[in-house]
């Protein structure tokens, strides 16, 4: 009999200014059999140093910081190659900052006070790559600012759709409404593979790095609103 295949550890790093943060985060974090820090840092600076040469699946990501705040460390360090996924951390709740970070290629959002099966639940979503936006403070920051002008935002967003077949723009309009692919494939009455096929062509023609940024386009190029 063959032996059971072992899955690795999620590998998680920390980013806040604060110490104290960063060791309950670590305790919490290395309770879980399947977790483990593999580093951490006081500043986005220090941050990007240190990822630049520890390998990392989630960055718990502070976002307001002295000297390179989460925002900016967020957009550098995604557009590295092999970049992890990151979770912002924000004391304030419908934080704009924490919202400049989700634009920017942030997976998740959370306020530091969550409960801890909520903290682990969200590392262990923005892992699986094909989770709905999660949790729901994330929803209700993405409801509450998307409708919001964005003088950053590409002028090629709306093009972006222009490659996408008639099909898939209906699959990102269910996806920014944040449906499941199990809840998108009963609601166009096809198999949940063939919905993960087209979530796989939209991400690729549009350059989305995952379904959060599915969502945030579908709101910027007006296919759902709050």
């Amino acid at each position: 009999m063959s032996e059971p295949a072992v899955t690795a550890p999620i590998r998680v790093f920390l980013v806040d200014d604060q110490q104290m943060v960063r060791a309950g985060f670590r305790m919490l974090v290395e309770s879980q059999d399947d977790m483990v820090v593999v580093g951490e840092a006081g500043d986005g600076g220090e941050a990007l140093e240190r990822l630049a040469v520890t390998t990392a699946d989630v960055v718990l990501m502070d976002v307001r910081m002295p000297r390179l705040d989460g925002v900016e460390t967020t957009r550098r360090l995604l557009a590295t190659a092999d970049a992890p996924r990151v979770i912002v951390l924000t004391t304030f709740d419908l934080d704009e900052y924490a919202f400049a970070a989700i634009r920017a290629g942030a997976s998740a959002f959370l306020l530091k006070d969550a409960a801890p099966p909520d903290l682990l639940g969200a590392i262990r979503a923005v892992v699986a790559g094909d989770a709905v936006v999660a949790p729901s403070t994330t929803r209700r920051l993405l409801d509450h600012f998307a409708a919001l002008p964005d003088p950053s935002r590409p002028a090629s967003a709306d093009d972006r759709l222009a490659l996408l077949t008639d099909r898939e723009v209906e699959v990102l309009t269910l996806i920014a409404r944040g449906l499941t692919n199990t809840e998108i494939a009963a609601h166009l009455v096809v198999a949940e593979t063939t919905v993960k096929t087209h979530v796989g062509r939209v991400l690729a023609k549009t350059g989305s790095r995952d379904r959060v940024q599915l969502v945030v386009l579908g709101y910027e190029t007006g296919l759902v609103s709050a």
